[in-house]
């Protein structure tokens, strides 16, 4: 992969994410809360895709994803550990949110992972701006 492809894939993956946080306050704004816990998890996914594309990795499952980020970002001191923490949690309430109809989310539940998100995009982005890729 060339630094220019590098680059407009790490640009693709961010767009992605981008578009999927507005998904899921659409879908939180229409009371669909499950739905927008879903797509918080996929933002989150996105921007870890757009970390590891930097390092050259493109991973082929969500654990991966996870191993990768933790080997690579974590391990080396980039980003904390809270990092891994945020994003394992996610992927379960993702994986209830789309497969068990009896999990509940409430509002404060988005709410706060929303928050949480919005922290940690803000350093993926900020860590994409400074090594020059977006």
């Amino acid at each position: 992969m060339t630094e220019e492809n590098k680059k407009e894939n790490i640009n693709i993956e961010s767009d992605r994410a981008q578009k999927t946080f507005l998904e899921a306050e659409l879908l939180f704004k229409n009371g669909f809360i499950i739905g927008a816990v879903s797509r918080l998890y996929y933002f989150l996914f996105y921007h870890f895709r757009a970390l590891l594309l930097t390092k050259g990795h493109e991973p082929r499952s969500h654990e991966g994803t996870l191993r990768l980020v933790s080997l690579h970002f974590i391990k080396e001191c980039i980003f904390e550990p809270k990092v891994s923490h945020i994003f394992s949690k996610l992927m379960k309430y993702r994986e209830e949110a789309d497969y068990n109809p009896s999990y509940i989310f409430n509002e404060e539940d988005f709410v706060e992972l929303k928050n949480e998100v919005e922290e940690l995009s803000y350093k993926i982005r900020t860590y994409l701006k400074d090594k020059g890729y977006v």
